[in-house]
C-alpha cells in the first residue's frame, strides 16, 4: 500500500513519502567469499536470496529505501529489478566492485539524488583512543549522506547507517588469529567494552555530523539504519540530543526524534515494535529518526510522521541466510506543499 493521504482525501495541502530500511543480512553476489570462515552463496542460495529481498521492497513499496551489510552493488540491483517496482537510483557507495572487510550501506530511491557523500573518516576531534586499539577515527560501515529532492521539489538531507555491533571486539593478530582467551569471561568482558567505545565513539562523530548539517538551517533530515542499539539507549541517545532540548530550546534546531514516538496517525501498534530477536529478547535496532521539521507542532514543521511500522513477521520463520535475521521498517511522512506552510517568522514563538 502506498499512502497518500492528501489525494485520497482531495487536500493537495500534502505528500507523502515513505522511508524504509532493510538489514540484508550478507547481500553480496555469488561466489563472494564475504567473510573469511563463511562460504560465498552458490547460484541457488543467491537467486533465493535475491528474489526474497525483493518480495520484500515491493511489499513495502518505499520511496527512499535503506540497506546495511551491502557486499555488492550488482546485488543490490538485482535486488531492486526483482521488486518489480521502478527504481533510477540503486548506490551503495564502497560496494560498485564487491566491498572487503565490511559490508557498505545502500540506498535505492524514486526521488532525484541531488548528491551523495560517504563518511569514512569522523568529523575533526572526534577520534577515541580504544583499550589495546589504539586510535579509533573512522566509521567501520562508511555512512552515506544524500541529498534528495521530492517530485514535489523539497529537497532533504537522508543519513543511512550502521553502527558498530555489540559483539566484543578481541585482539586478533595479522593473519587474523586470536591473541586472546575467549572462554576467559574477563576477557570476554574487556572485549565487549572495546565494542561499545567503538559504538559510542560513532555515536559520537554521528552526532557532530548531524549537528554540521542542520545548525542554521531548515532543511528536513533523517537518518535511517542499524544502529545496533535501543532507541533509548545512550548511544542512541547521543546520536538524537533529543534530551537536551528539554533543557535549551535552541538545542531542536539539531536535535533528532525518533519517528516512533512522534507518529501523528490513531494506530500505534507498540506490542510488535521490534526488529530483532537476541536470545529470545525483542529489541528495535533498526531505527528513522528525523529532524524537528518532521515532528507535528514544531514552529518549524513542514511536515510530520504520520505511521510507522514494523514487517518482522519472517523472524519468526526460522534461521536461513537468504533471508534477513532483522526486521525491517517503514515510516510513512508527510510533506506540506509550498503554498500550505507556515511562516515562523511571522508567528509568535511557541513552546515548542
Amino acid at each position: 500500500m502506498h499512502e497518500d493521504s492528501g489525494s485520497r482525501a482531495g487536500n493537495t495541502d500534502w505528500q507523502a513519502l515513505q522511508v524504509a530500511n532493510f538489514n540484508t543480512l550478507n547481500l553480496a553476489r555469488a561466489g563472494h567469499a564475504f567473510y573469511p570462515n563463511e562460504e560465498g552463496y552458490d547460484e541457488h542460495e543467491y537467486a533465493r536470496k535475491v528474489a526474497w529481498l525483493g518480495e520484500q521492497i515491493r511489499r513495502l513499496n518505499a520511496d527512499v529505501a535503506c540497506f546495511e551489510e551491502v557486499w555488492d552493488t550488482s546485488a543490490l540491483h538485482d535486488a531492486a529489478l526483482a521488486s518489480g517496482l521502478h527504481y533510477p537510483v540503486v548506490i551503495a557507495p564502497g560496494a560498485e566492485n564487491g566491498a572487503e572487510g565490511t559490508p557498505r550501506v545502500g540506498l535505492v530511491t524514486r526521488f532525484d539524488l541531488v548528491e551523495v557523500t560517504s563518511l569514512a573518516a569522523f568529523p575533526p576531534g572526534m577520534s577515541l583512543q580504544v583499550p589495546e586499539l589504539g586510535e579509533y577515527g573512522h566509521f567501520e560501515r562508511p555512512v552515506l549522506h544524500a541529498k534528495l529532492r521530492t517530485h514535489g521539489g523539497t529537497t532533504f538531507d537522508l543519513l543511512v547507517v550502521h553502527l558498530k555491533s555489540k559483539r566484543p571486539k578481541f585482539l586478533l593478530d595479522a593473519a587474523g588469529h586470536a591473541l586472546e582467551d575467549r572462554n576467559d569471561p574477563a576477557v570476554v568482558a574487556r572485549a565487549t567494552l572495546r565494542s561499545l567505545i567503538m559504538r559510542g565513539a560513532e555515536a559520537a562523530a554521528l552526532r557532530a555530523t548531524v549537528s554540521s548539517i542542520l545548525a542554521g538551517t531548515h532543511t528536513p533530515l533523517v537518518l535511517v539504519g542499524d544502529l545496533n542499539d535501543q532507541p533509548h539507549s545512550v548511544t542512541s541517545q547521543i546520536i538524537a540530543a533529543t534530551s537536551e532540548v528539554v533543557f535549551d530550546r535552541s538545542a531542536r534546531d539539531t536535535a533528532l526524534w525518533h519517528a516512533y514516538d512522534v507518529q501523528t496517525g490513531s494506530s500505534l501498534r507498540r506490542d510488535v515494535a521490534y526488529s530483532h530477536v537476541h536470545q529470545g529478547s525483542p529489541e528495535i535496532l533498526d531505527q528513522i529518526w528525523v529532524s524537528e521539521e518532521f515532528v507535528a507542532g514544531s514552529r518549524f514543521a513542514v511536515g510530520d510522521v504520520r505511521r510507522v511500522d514494523y514487517f518482522n513477521d519472517h523472524l519468526n520463520e526460522g534461521r536461513d541466510r537468504t533471508r534477513s535475521d532483522h526486521g525491517f521498517v517503514r515510516a510513512v511522512l508527510r510533506l506540506r506543499s509550498q503554498s500550505a506552510r507556515r511562516d515562523p517568522a511571522a508567528e509568535p514563538a511557541r513552546g515548542f
